[in-house]
């Protein structure tokens, strides 16, 4: 089975640390990439600079308060790009503002996910994003 290539982009390094973590109990054979901004996201989609090599993500993570190019912006142009717009976003955010989940839905994202507060709900959120995963590879299957 082909190891699934997701795209992690978030700033804070402890988030990153916990979903590595987490990711490694993970039932689904996976390769973890990660940037910390917006433009990085973009450069790491569109293989620019030094994401010459950089795979096609099957996934995207994405936090929606980033530096440089916030996530709902880099969102909308993922979403606006025909090369792009396939691939699965999932929103990992602290936000639970209304306005925050309504405008992202509104950009088709595929899925807003909290940020946990403890280590130990981080095994869950990544438990529900493998759930999603067997639904949607098994609907494209």
């Amino acid at each position: 089975m082909k190891s699934a290539e997701i795209l992690l982009v978030e700033d804070n390094p402890a988030y990153i640390r916990l979903l590595q973590e987490a990711f490694k109990e993970s039932t689904i054979l996976n390769t973890l990439h990660f940037v910390m901004d917006g433009e990085e996201l973009l450069g790491f989609l569109r293989k620019e600079g030094n994401y010459t090599k950089a795979p096609r993500p099957d996934m995207i993570i994405l936090d929606l308060y980033l530096p440089k190019m916030d996530g709902k912006e880099v969102l909308a142009k993922i979403k606006s790009d025909p090369d792009l717009v396939f691939i699965p976003v999932v929103v990992l955010s602290s936000s639970e503002s209304e306005d925050d989940i309504k405008k992202v839905y509104g950009m088709n994202v595929t899925c807003y996910i909290n940020k946990p507060q403890f280590f130990s709900q981080f095994g869950e959120v990544v438990r529900t994003i493998e759930n999603f995963w067997t639904e949607l590879t098994r609907a494209a299957g």
